[in-house]
């Protein structure tokens, strides 16, 4: 069993929280009594109800939500500020979840707007946040930062080379930051799933015919057995620079 003990009133900045990966990270963090600082797109209605869900479930938590556009750095840097007025305290754990994923397959399909999209949402926008974040994490000298990349950043997966370029940018990035900032206490890790339902890339297992018969595991990922890997890298303070692919099987390198 993963001690949760570790992160207990801890601050836990999730983005991208409405939905299926970001939501179940949210119920997991909860459940360990760490305070929510969700951040939603468009999606407010679906934040709400698991923000309702929460709180009566957890009442002694500080949950808040925060629109943001992840495109637009301005919009980031505000998070921050009104997380810091809502809790009243520096983020200690950032799970960079948010993410667009168009699926565009061949190269010759794929504008120079989209790939500019794709690297905006995905990648950079990771970096803006851990530049938001590192700051307090360094000066309480604890620290836990997690990506939540994909399968798609060793070059397999369903979708196109812009996709496989942010994911592989975000993985490299993670292993850079994780040996800059061990010295403070802070770990950097990734977690990099293939075929996961109940998302916006693939709601269930008809929203691409045939894909789940080349799963050798025979089904599509839990939204929830992602948010397990996240539990665990923030519970574990000695494992730093690694991201855990959960691909049900699929070959990745």
């Amino acid at each position: 069993m993963i001690d949760n003990t570790e992160i207990k009133d801890k601050l836990v900045l999730i983005t991208g929280a409405s939905g299926g990966i970001g939501g179940a990270v949210a119920i997991q963090f909860a459940s360990a009594g760490a305070h929510l600082a969700l951040t939603y797109s468009t999606n407010i209605s679906s934040l709400e109800t698991l923000a309702s869900s929460l709180k009566t479930s957890f009442p002694d938590l500080q949950i808040s939500l925060h629109e943001v556009d992840l495109t637009i750095e301005e919009s980031i840097q505000k998070v921050f500020q009104d997380v810091k007025k809502k809790h009243d305290a520096d983020v200690d754990i950032l799970v960079s979840n948010a993410g667009y994923g168009k699926r565009i397959s061949e190269i010759w399909d794929i504008p120079s707007s989209e790939f500019d999209k794709m690297i905006d949402i995905n990648l950079k926008a990771s970096f803006l946040l851990v530049k938001g974040v590192v700051d307090g994490m360094k000066a309480q000298k604890w620290g836990r930062i997690i990506f939540i990349s994909s399968i798609a950043a060793y070059g397999a997966g369903i979708n196109g080379c812009h996709y496989a370029a942010s994911k592989g940018g975000l993985n490299s990035m993670m292993m850079n930051l994780s040996s800059h900032l061990a010295e403070f206490n802070i770990t950097v890790n990734s977690v990099s799933p293939a075929m996961v339902g109940s998302t916006g890339m693939i709601p269930d297992e008809d929203s691409v015919p045939g894909l789940v018969e080349t799963i050798p595991l025979g089904r599509l990922c839990k939204p929830s057995e992602v948010a397990n890997v996240v539990s665990m890298f923030a519970c574990t303070g000695f494992v730093t620079g690694q991201s855990l692919v959960v691909a049900g099987g699929l070959k990745h390198l």
